[in-house]
């Protein structure tokens, strides 16, 4: 009985939070190594499942990085990376598009149907809601010229067919999104799923943009978990950025966040998506976990 009791309080403790929820976007985006845990990607999408049961417009962006550099290893190619964007050639492309659209997205939408819910992924048969123009490295030469590296077919996304995600959204299915886009020339590109995520969020004024990483959230101390922030103000994370504390693959997440809420997403937030049902811990609970993201 004391179970069921604890139960009842929780469905009551979210229940402020369904209704507040009810009918808005959240874009979350999961990728990294934990999405090589299937007990840990199933945790997932049944939180995104749930969320979706009662009310709420989830849009899932994942990524897929060591699955692509996998691939190519299998082929007997080197990934070569600028500045954290992958060097990306026609046939690194093709890779990246079959791994992205025909496996992870792929994959996802079964598990989902297989959880109860429609999903589909944004690509269909060739159409992209997604568009991009291709992107170039701004570098310098020797003596300090501003130049324009070029990486291969790598894009920043310029626009999306809002139309298309708010018609999924408002249907029983759950948008999956890979990282490709699609440019004016008909050329697709490898985008940075962080990017897609935020622009989405910010072009359909997401009430959250959710980053599930690998880690509790950011930390304002190297390597000491104590020092984790529940809280950071857009001017603390770019002190963390020059101190050199926020880098890697977070750096990406937080500037993304930063980002969004200034384009109108209400609130964004990293979190750790090895935490059983930290989607809906986050969500639909008083305390919450992970960092928060203000401007």
């Amino acid at each position: 009985m004391e179970r069921a009791i604890q139960k009842a309080n929780i469905l009551v403790e979210a229940t402020p939070y369904i209704r507040s929820f009810r009918n808005k976007v959240v874009v979350i985006k999961f990728g990294g190594s934990a999405m090589s845990d299937d007990a840990v990607l199933t945790n997932v999408l049944q939180d995104i499942v749930f969320m979706k049961t009662v009310g709420i417009m989830p849009i899932l962006v994942h990524g897929g990085g060591p699955h692509i550099s996998q691939e190519m290893a299998n082929r007997g190619l080197t990934p070569k990376f600028v500045e954290g964007h992958r060097i990306t050639d026609l046939e690194t492309l093709e890779i990246a598009k079959d791994i992205l659209i025909n496996r992870i997205s792929a994959s996802i939408v079964e598990k989902i149907i297989g959880l109860g819910n429609d999903a589909a992924c944004i690509w269909n048969s060739g159409y992209c809601p997604i568009k991009a123009e291709k992107h170039y490295i701004e570098t310098k030469t020797e003596n300090g010229t501003p130049k324009k590296l070029d990486i291969g077919f790598v894009g920043k996304v310029t626009s999306i067919d809002k139309d298309k995600f708010l018609n999924l959204c408002a249907s029983c299915t759950i948008p999956i999104v890979p990282p490709i886009a699609k440019g004016a020339n008909g050329n697709a590109y490898n985008v940075n799923a962080d990017n897609v995520a935020s622009f989405i969020a910010t072009a359909l004024k997401a009430e959250k943009l959710v980053f599930l990483s690998n880690t509790n959230g950011i930390m304002t101390k190297p390597h000491d978990v104590t020092s984790f922030a529940s809280t950071l103000h857009e001017s603390e994370v770019h002190t963390l950025i020059k101190q050199k504390i926020i880098d890697g693959g977070m750096l990406p997440k937080a500037l993304s966040c930063i980002s969004a809420i200034k384009g109108g997403v209400r609130k964004a937030h990293i979190i750790n998506g090895l935490i059983p049902h930290a989607l809906l811990l986050e969500i639909f609970t008083d305390k919450g976990v992970g960092t928060e993201i203000i401007v």
